[in-house]
């Protein structure tokens, strides 16, 4: 019983109700969309090449007319997987001379492991969008807003109705994603939406962090 109302109550920290259509629906009914982003090296620009990034980029953000969250998350690689199948390819090696130099290398990566972290980074945008018209309860549709949910002569069921608000505010949000994917295509960052499986992975490791570590990396495409 005590397990149970831990369970619960840590629950209600989570703000997500239902991860739905590549859609993350919070508990206030606002909808989130997340775009993986690929990386951009601007240190290897020009000076002319960064100057133009940043003339766009700032173009970019003021041609917004609703906010985005950028988040970027950092998670230390497990290198021993790596270093088994190098220990592997080592030991099966005919020539003596490539033997070695593979020694070598595993010797190179566990000296570099062991002074620095080896961490990998992904990008996201985050893409917000807040209905403005929200069906709570049974009653409510039946009542003041009675007149307007019908199929022929049925009146619409609150599920039914609440699948067609879905599917209209997925598509105010899926409109606002174009635009950050068009306005960023400008400056070379590449950008797409993540699918349910996609998304519960990200937020089961946002809440759980102790389990990335057990686990090796997995690699996707890659607050204002």
């Amino acid at each position: 019983m005590t397990n149970q109302k831990q369970a619960k109550a840590a629950q209600d920290f989570v703000p997500i109700k239902e991860i739905r259509d590549g859609a993350v629906i919070l508990k206030n009914n606002e909808l989130r969309l997340v775009l993986m982003a690929s990386s951009l090296n601007f240190a290897l620009k020009s000076q002319d090449e960064q100057n133009a990034i940043i003339a766009a980029y700032q173009n970019f953000i003021n041609s917004l007319d609703f906010p985005i969250q950028i988040f970027i998350e950092s998670r230390r690689i497990d290198i021993n997987p790596y270093l088994m199948l190098l220990d592997e390819r080592e030991k099966n090696q005919t020539n003596e001379l490539l033997q070695l130099q593979t020694k070598e290398y595993i010797e190179f990566v566990k000296n570099l492991v062991a002074t620095t972290n080896i961490v990998s980074k992904t990008f996201y945008i985050v893409i917000p969008y807040a209905p403005s018209f929200k069906i709570a309860t049974r009653e409510g549709v039946s009542g003041i807003f009675k007149g307007f949910f019908k199929t022929g002569d049925k009146e619409k069921t609150t599920e039914e109705t609440g699948l067609e608000k879905f599917a209209e505010n997925k598509l105010q949000l899926q409109q606002r994603a174009d635009t950050v994917i068009q306005g960023l295509a400008g400056i070379g960052v590449r950008l797409a939406p993540l699918n349910t499986e996609e998304l519960i992975e990200l937020y089961y490791g946002l809440f759980n962090p102790g389990e990335l570590e057990k686990s090796a990396p997995q690699t996707l495409m890659a607050n204002t």
